[in-house]
């Protein structure tokens, strides 16, 4: 029996959207939901990526990166992140 989605459609290369590191709450750095990290650089990296907390080492990227990867801004990209979750 055939899948319903593709695997890509599930596990993804990360696109560099920097969404995840804005749109969701990060308990364990205080970040708010829809605030940019501060360890977000303009690159849309993680400029702590070596000692990340588990919450970040845990995430994996899915077919929202895909869905929001293409928009211009990450304002863009972090408002339809929220949408995609209700979150907006």
């Amino acid at each position: 029996m055939a899948e319903p989605y593709p695997a890509t459609f599930w596990h993804r290369d990360c696109t560099l959207c920097g969404a995840c590191c804005a749109a969701p709450d990060i308990a364990a750095l205080n970040k708010p939901l829809g605030v940019p990290c501060q360890h977000l650089d303009r690159g849309c990296r993680c400029a702590i990526y070596e000692s990340r907390p588990k919450v970040c080492r845990n995430y994996t990227p899915d077919w929202v990166c895909g869905e929001v990867a293409p928009l211009p801004t990450l304002e863009a990209r972090v408002r339809r992140f929220l949408e995609i979750y209700g979150l907006a």
